[in-house]
């Protein structure tokens, strides 16, 4: 029986849900599954990786939902000579009448929402610097630690790797994630309304301040049921099963699916979770995730490839 508290929530929820896209998709035109995906992410509490060629808008992207949540934005353009503390901050002298002292100079990390710009082209050493962050919310120098603004969401672009002068993100970074969006080419309808527009306006705010920290205690308090929880393991361990996959999908792999599809239930005016929550999730959960052996690779298997096998089996 759903409560009166829970049927607040759902309408909370899902009201925020179509001002936020209602704001963003004047933005960026006929891109519904990509803005879908950022905002059940950002909901769910996590933080997400764009993925896509030059020109597709996910710049531009980040830079309205900002607008939209209400959040302080700041960016940093990854290169291959940024240095971490440029990311972080770092330990300045000082000198007051004389006496010589530290003081810590914050990065542009300190803010609610971060972009990470082109983030596969700076090295793995740079790239690393966000780890804690991204994790704890928290950044240590000189061995003090920082708490970063909550909430506090990094947004990613990425190039596809096949693309010169890009470095592959360890997995370890990859797993900081909650989800991977993949942003695609338009096709030729949506390319005309694109054109059409001409200069595209920028998002109007959607929630107030502090409403997602809110919006986000009501998504983690979505019950999962025990015939949802079982299908839930048993995607997972399918993952595991497959002879192109060396590593499956996580324990934290298998938490982001469920806060997605928590999310996406919401999204959908719901107070449950449904097996359609779940394989909705699964790729944006799973792609950047599943690790896939050296054979599989050069036979030009891709991860998307695996998991839709996977989620093909489960359905039935």
């Amino acid at each position: 029986m759903l409560t009166s508290s829970m049927a607040d929530g759902v309408e909370k929820v899902h009201g925020a849900f179509k001002r936020l896209k209602n704001s963003l998709e004047r933005v960026l035109i006929g891109q519904d599954e990509v803005l879908e995906g950022l905002i059940a992410t950002a909901l769910a509490g996590g933080h997400a990786l764009l993925e896509g060629v030059p020109g597709l808008g996910k710049t531009w992207l980040a830079q309205n939902f900002a607008r939209a949540a209400n959040l302080e934005y700041r960016r940093i353009q990854f290169t291959p000579d940024l240095m971490p503390a440029d990311v972080t901050g770092t330990q300045v002298i000082e000198n007051a009448g004389g006496t010589l002292s530290y003081r810590f100079q914050r990065g542009p990390a300190f803010t609610q929402l971060l972009l990470a710009d082109e983030i596969n082209r700076a090295t793995p050493k740079t790239q690393s610097a966000l780890l804690e962050a991204m994790q704890e919310g928290a950044i240590t120098v000189g061995g003090e630690r920082y708490e970063l603004p909550q909430p506090f969401i990094v947004i990613a672009t990425q190039n596809p790797l096949e693309m010169e002068g890009t470095y592959p993100l360890p997995e370890a970074q990859l797993d900081r994630f909650l989800a991977k969006v993949e942003v695609k080419r338009p096709n030729s309808e949506t390319l005309k309304k694109v054109l059409e527009a001409g200069q595209l306006p920028v998002a109007q705010g959607a929630l107030e301040a502090g409403e997602l920290l809110e919006l986000r205690e009501i998504v983690r308090a979505v019950p999962i049921s025990q015939p949802m929880l079982d299908f839930v393991v048993n995607l997972v361990e399918s993952t595991h099963a497959q002879k192109e996959v060396r590593y499956g999908l996580s324990p934290r792999g298998a938490q982001a699916l469920l806060g997605l599809a928590r999310a996406f239930a919401l999204m959908n005016a719901r107070a449950f979770v449904s097996r359609e929550d779940v394989l909705r999730a699964a790729p944006l959960a799973s792609n950047h995730r599943l690790i896939l052996g050296f054979e599989a690779e050069l036979e030009g298997i891709r991860p998307s490839d695996v998991l839709k096998r996977v989620l093909e089996a489960v359905k039935s």
